[in-house]
């Protein structure tokens, strides 16, 4: 990790919250507490921070200088506000197509299908404040640099991101291998969200229930599942196909 990815030390990250940082995480040592700790985590809560408990031997494999229990990761990107960009795309007249992905971790996987999004016109990628991939440095190299034009928002819950979406008039499409309906069944020439779930478990059952499709991609070989990200390749080109035959503009 270069020094650019972080901060350290409870004031210098203090200031940073204040400045207008875009903080991606903040780690700190179990167990800190005392004024200062109580005055970060009150800001943390403000802006709706995701914090981790992490031990100090965590932290000193960032840091070994006099980082008092607190580490800030710092965002590539700057995030966007979900309700405002869909705002800004109905009043711009745009057909939305947004990809949201619930519980994605891998780094290379939410890079790739960053790239692929970029391509595809994609105009927004959603991920959930916890429990999903952070959008460092990593992730922006894994995408060939898409994530630094590709909006992100970074929402409370992939659930309230999802609901927020459907009463907005977007079709909510979930892609798994154990829906039975064909992927190219599917219509796509709305507003639509397709979302996208983790490796090892799949979208979780609480979003899955708000979706109004459930397609999957056929298999013929041995293997159970594609790579998400190659999943998620298939499925924004279906799209893309069914617009451009509809003769709409894929933006």
């Amino acid at each position: 990790m270069q020094p650019t990815d972080y901060i350290f030390g409870i004031r210098a990250i203090i200031e940073a919250i204040q400045a207008g940082k875009q903080i991606d995480k903040l780690l700190l040592k179990k167990e800190m507490g005392g004024e200062l700790a109580s005055e970060l985590l009150d800001l943390v809560k403000l802006y709706r921070i995701p914090v981790q408990r992490v031990p100090l031997e965590r932290l000193n494999r960032i840091t070994r200088k006099n980082h008092q229990g607190a580490v800030a990761l710092l965002s590539a990107v700057e995030y966007h506000n979900l309700g405002n960009l869909v705002m800004s795309l109905f009043d711009g007249g745009v057909l939305p197509f947004v990809v949201v992905l619930d519980g994605i971790t891998d780094v290379r996987n939410f890079g790739a299908m960053a790239r692929t999004a970029e391509c595809c016109g994609v105009n927004a990628l959603v991920i959930a404040e916890r429990g999903s991939v952070s959008v460092g440095a990593d992730a922006v190299k894994t995408s060939a640099g898409a994530l630094m034009t590709l909006p992100v928002c970074r929402e409370h819950t992939v659930a309230a991101a999802v609901r927020f979406l459907k009463d907005s008039g977007f079709a909510i499409v979930a892609v798994s291998e154990k829906a039975s309906m064909s992927y190219i069944a599917g219509d796509y020439t709305g507003p639509v969200a397709l979302v996208m779930g983790a490796e090892d478990v799949g979208i979780s059952p609480e979003v899955m229930a708000l979706c109004d499709t459930k397609v999957s991609i056929p298999m013929f070989g041995t293997i159970g599942s594609l790579n998400v990200s190659v999943a998620a390749g298939v499925m924004m080109y279906e799209v893309v196909r069914q617009r451009l035959a509809a003769g709409q503009q894929v933006d």
